[in-house]
């Protein structure tokens, strides 16, 4: 059986490749009813717009559209290649994006910038 690093750019993957993927490189990602999918956690609408505003640019970029649930403090990101009828590198790349941007924390690591202070009234995601 081919291992996931295989797979050629339009190819779909099996079950078994996309879960070994998702816990190599997506371990918060999980794989269910042909997609992979994400739920991001938020404290309110307005963290939720954030979320799906910065998915949509996102997506819009690549030219590779998820599909969302949006509820008051959740966003639930699924991805899978419609035209390829499967879950091929394409979601694997532009989920890789979503999590990095939205998971980004300043304030965690070097740098000036200091994120968003702990304190309810500014918090807008759950990380985790």
């Amino acid at each position: 059986m081919s291992k996931w690093r295989d797979i050629k750019s339009e190819q779909t993957y099996t079950e078994e490749q996309i879960k070994e993927r998702l816990t190599e490189e997506l371990p918060t990602w999980y794989y269910e009813n042909g997609w992979i999918r994400r739920k991001y956690r938020t404290h309110g609408w307005k963290g939720t717009l954030m979320v799906v505003n910065t998915i949509g640019h996102l997506a819009e970029a690549a030219f590779h559209h998820p599909d969302l649930t949006v509820s008051y403090a959740f966003v639930i990101c699924k991805l899978m290649n419609h035209a390829a009828k499967g879950v091929t590198n394409k979601d694997f790349e532009l989920a890789q994006k979503i999590e990095e941007v939205i998971m980004w924390q300043p304030g965690t690591g070097s740098g000036d910038l200091e994120g968003t202070p702990s304190d309810p009234r500014f918090a807008y995601i759950q990380y985790k």
